[in-house]
């Protein structure tokens, strides 16, 4: 399992605690140390949509005034990369899916 994200960020942490609490092992892969390219986005994207993914509530998307610029879904992923913030998180690659978010209800039935 990986999980991808920041360590700043509540979910992410929320994520984290969920892990080590049930004592499951996972690598974690920090948005700013290691960021994920546009292969890595369009992977994800064969599992969860582009609007699970993006995350247009969060201030980095804001700052960005993204989405004054009425983006195509191309340039939405570009975006993405080029922004690692701008994703959703955490992006949690298990087995052969992805879950993107904090759900404690849904991690219980999943790991």
């Amino acid at each position: 399992m990986k999980i991808y994200g920041i360590k700043t960020c509540g979910s992410v942490k929320k994520a984290l605690k969920f892990m080590n609490d049930n004592s499951i092992g996972y690598e974690f892969i920090d948005f700013k140390k290691e960021p994920v390219d546009e292969a890595k986005i369009k992977e994800w994207l064969q599992h969860v949509s582009l609007d699970i993914l993006l995350n247009t509530k969060g201030t980095k998307y804001k700052t960005l005034k993204l989405k004054e610029l009425n983006l195509s879904d191309a340039q939405k992923i570009e975006w993405m990369a080029k922004e690692n913030l701008i994703i959703k998180r955490p992006v949690i690659e298990y087995k052969n899916s992805v879950i993107v978010g904090f759900d404690e209800a849904r991690y219980k039935e999943l790991f």
